[in-house]
Formats: structure tokens, C-alpha cells, sequence
């Protein structure tokens, strides 16, 4: 049988919800997962480990500057976020350097996501039309059929980017 391409990863996963570290320990039991409730944790962490790929929450755990010490150390993230659901906010996250964004409520699909990352990094691929093909009929129903028109130019890019 061959072998999954996150197990044994091992993952960085900061959240202040405890309910939320959970529910992704439970869909990544494959993984070496080490939590954080904090953004000092995470820092601390970040700053003594050494990561395979980081799960981050924007909101209360200043998820952006977790952000830049994963792309400072190379440690491809997923944004995850609830509160910070907007397109504004993905354009930021993508601009920074976010692998994906992803809303809170569809974390169900966090173990495709995160081998859509690890097989793009392999491969040498860039992960947007990924990320487009996953997540585009969600922003589609959550924000309306235009709403890569808050950034066009961004999307464009985006769109565009192999």
C-alpha cells in the first residue's frame, strides 16, 4: 500500500479555540501535530521546532505575523478563519504568503487541502488554480458571483499564476 503523502508530517496547528485544535487532531491523526493556543506559543515554537506545514487562525492569535515566521522559515500555511471570512482578508493572507485560506466551516476537507500543498511543493507547481478549483463555488455562494471584483487585478494575477 503506499504511503500517504502527510503521514508522519508534522504540522503546526494555532488556534485559540480549543474545540477547533481538536476537530483537526481528530482529521489528521496521520500527522505529528503539536498545538498552540497562543500566539507567543507559536512563536516559541516556530522559533525551537521545525515544521512540515502550519494550520494558522487569523483572528486571536495574530495569525499574519505567525504568517511571516512561516514563510520566513518555509513552512507552507493554511490560513483557517472564521471571523475574518472575507475576500479582503484571503487577499491579504495570499499576498503574505498563505499556501490556502480556508474558512472555519470547511475544515472537514483540511486533509485535501494540505496534500494539495505538499504534492504542488513537490511537484514544483504553484497551488492558486488549486485553491480556485477548491474554493471558488464557495465564494461564489458566500459572496455573490462577483466577488473577485473587490481586487481584480489581484485575481487576474492570480488566475494567471502556473
Amino acid at each position: 500500500m503506499a504511503k500517504d503523502v502527510l503521514d508522519g508530517k508534522k504540522i503546526l496547528i494555532v488556534d485559540d479555540e480549543p474545540d477547533v485544535i481538536e476537530t483537526i487532531k481528530d482529521l489528521l491523526g496521520m500527522c505529528s501535530l503539536v498545538e498552540a493556543y497562543t500566539f507567543e506559543d507559536a512563536r516559541d515554537l516556530f522559533e525551537r521546532e521545525t515544521f512540515d506545514l502550519a494550520i494558522l487562525d487569523i483572528m486571536g492569535v495574530d495569525g499574519y505575523k505567525l504568517l511571516e515566521m512561516a514563510k520566513d522559515k518555509d513552512v507552507p500555511a493554511i490560513m483557517l478563519t472564521a471571523n475574518a471570512l472575507s475576500v479582503s482578508h484571503t487577499v491579504r493572507s495570499f499576498k503574505g504568503g498563505a499556501a490556502f485560506y480556508v474558512p472555519k466551516e470547511e475544515m472537514i476537507h483540511i486533509e485535501r487541502f494540505l496534500k494539495d500543498i505538499l504534492v504542488a511543493r513537490k511537484k514544483g507547481k504553484n497551488l492558486r488554480n488549486r485553491w480556485l478549483e477548491r474554493m471558488g463555488s464557495f465564494y461564489e455562494k458566500k459572496f455573490g458571483p462577483d466577488w473577485q471584483h473587490e481586487d481584480e487585478e489581484f485575481w487576474e494575477d492570480f488566475e494567471t499564476c502556473r
